[in-house]
């Protein structure tokens, strides 16, 4: 039991000591100040710029920010689609792999430029060498920096600043981030035996004289992007549980690290821009501590196991069903509340088999979405929260509320609000109607309490843009690729549209000196509001969901049902 505790406490350190100097190295590329890697870099950028008709000068307005996303997914989007759907010709398909049904192509471009990578399929059986690489690898990369171009934006604006230039934040992300600490990740993974190869599968005959296919391919630089971009699709069907994906406990180590270390660092590059490191330490903190709460429960679930199978033995044993040994309880558990605190998605272990605690955290992350959030767009959802703790602290005392000494009126409330609540629209209602009809809609493979978690999960994950899934449901089909399409595309691009005019608003407001009577958001008091408000207006809209599923399943199991 200690040594499982020791592991948890390690990466949790290592994210703490990664913080400052990752998120201080962000908040120089985005302020355009020398970094260590501009000479290696900035040639690059030089040539690039003038290919893609970007002037680095030009700055543009929320709207036109908002479009410059709009108008590139889309065209990104069309163009994973149709290398999708043409795979069985095009090269680097070793093993003749034909192109997937429409609906199932449709929903994995989706989530792949949204940096959801929701699938409704198995990767090493469904998609070639060359869709994996040129049409998933790259939405990897661009999807993610997405989100921090979003992200960076949105922090412009807050502060005081204009919003930037798309097409140039977009370049910084994956030149000067993902780019540079991909490739040395990978070729850590490399180091610790993941395979980096385009040689097709091999044949190799087993003890019992049964032929067996083992598949391979170009996995090393997929993974680390996977983990680093918060992106969640797995180059092979069970994701980081296999072992080519995540051999070892250095790599789950690695890759748990790089899960969290740009969210994490996200928030000390927003206390950069603001000259605010307390507020941001602060800030930091609340997240960290709920962090670390929602991994004790999930772990002393999983090291308490199932007590129904533990009378049965007749002794008290951990819950490995679902699990690889090579990690055991507590990286599991840990991995489980990273990667749906992070929004990336990708399991070392199968979510549908976590006792309820588990479940209940995994879901609390994604209905949150701030915990640690998504790439980028995490952080802005973060400061939603304190926007509105803001504004309700000064109806409360009688001020009129502020915010970097900008005043908070209706247009930033309403636009907070619409941040807010697209999510519970995107879940509750298509959860509502696959109930109406279960045995048409449904594919759940559990029936009861798990049963609704399984789809709740489900939309859920693809409205929050995480990706991972209670495997036991039946959801590659129409329905599911069609309706978890809508909440993907509602999770993302409505949250991005409202936060860039937020933001633009915001940086158009002249600020207000500081007073002896403005209410300072740099107080342990005033943090201490701010989670009071998430747990208010964020964790109680979903409470009626999670008594229904999680909640629910643990007194029955508790009872002895």
């Amino acid at each position: 039991m200690l040594q499982g505790w020791m592991q948890i406490a390690l990466t949790l350190l290592l994210v703490i000591a990664s913080t400052p100097f990752l998120g201080k190295y962000m908040a120089n590329v985005y302020m355009g100040q020398k970094t260590f890697i501009d000479p290696v870099i900035s040639p690059v950028e030089k040539i690039i710029y003038p290919l893609i008709g970007v002037n680095p000068q030009h700055e543009m307005t929320g709207k036109q920010y908002a479009i410059a996303v709009i108008y590139s997914n889309i065209a990104m989007g069309i163009l994973v689609f149709l290398i999708l759907m043409t795979q069985g010709i095009l090269p680097l398909n070793p093993t003749g792999l034909s192109a997937p049904s429409w609906d199932l192509a449709l929903h994995t471009t989706i989530s792949f430029v949204t940096n959801t990578n929701q699938q409704h399929y198995s990767g090493e059986t469904t998609f070639s060498y060359a869709s994996q690489m040129f049409a998933l690898g790259f939405l990897m990369f661009t999807s993610s920096a997405t989100g921090l171009a979003v992200g960076i934006a949105f922090i412009r604006g807050l502060t005081g600043r204009s919003l930037g230039n798309f097409y140039i934040d977009l370049t910084k992300s994956i030149t000067h981030i993902l780019l540079p600490i991909s490739l040395i990740g990978a070729f850590f993974l490399i180091f610790a035996g993941v395979p980096e190869t385009l040689a097709a599968p091999v044949q190799a005959t087993t003890l019992e004289g049964v032929t067996q296919t083992i598949a391979r391919g170009p996995v090393a630089h997929f993974e680390i992007i996977k983990q680093l971009g918060e992106n969640g699709g797995g180059f092979f069907g069970i994701n980081s549980a296999h072992p080519y994906e995540n051999p070892n406990g250095f790599s789950n180590l690695l890759t748990t690290w790089a899960m969290i270390a740009i969210p994490s660092a996200f928030i000390y590059t927003y206390g950069m821009f603001a000259n605010n490191l307390k507020q941001a330490w602060l800030v930091f903190w609340l997240v960290f501590v709920i962090f670390v709460f929602l991994i004790v429960i999930t772990a002393i679930g999983e090291f308490n196991g199932n007590p129904l199978i533990n009378n049965l033995l007749g002794e008290q044993q951990p819950n490995l069903e679902g699990k690889e040994v090579r990690f055991g309880w507590a990286q599991t558990a840990l991995w489980a509340v990273t990667t749906t605190a992070t929004m990336c998605g990708a399991v070392n272990g199968m979510h549908d088999s976590l006792m309820p605690p588990g479940g209940f955290s995994t879901l609390s992350n994604m209905f949150l979405q701030i915990i640690w959030g998504g790439q980028g767009t995490g952080t802005a959802y973060l400061f939603i929260y304190l926007i509105l703790a803001v504004f309700l602290t000064g109806l409360m005392v009688g001020r009129t509320p502020e915010f970097l000494g900008r005043k908070i009126e209706k247009q930033e409330i309403i636009l907070s609000s619409v941040v807010l609540l697209v999510h519970p629209f995107a879940v509750l209602i298509p959860w509502a109607i696959v109930f109406a009809f279960p045995d048409t809609l449904g594919g759940i493979s559990n029936p009861g309490f798990h049963g609704v978690s399984q789809v709740v999960y489900e939309y859920t994950s693809a409205a929050a843009n995480n990706g991972s899934g209670f495997e036991g449901l039946g959801d590659n089909t129409l329905w599911w690729n069609l309706s978890t399409s809508i909440s993907i595309l509602l999770g993302r691009y409505i949250p991005i549209l409202a936060l860039l005019l937020l933001a633009d608003g915001m940086s158009r407001k002249q600020a207000v000196p500081m007073t002896s009577g403005t209410l300072r958001t740099d107080t342990g008091l005033f943090t201490g509001v701010t989670g009071g408000v998430i747990l208010i207006l964020g964790a109680l809209t979903f409470f009626p969901v999670l008594v229904l599923g999680p909640i629910a399943e643990a007194f029955l199991i508790a009872k002895g049902g």
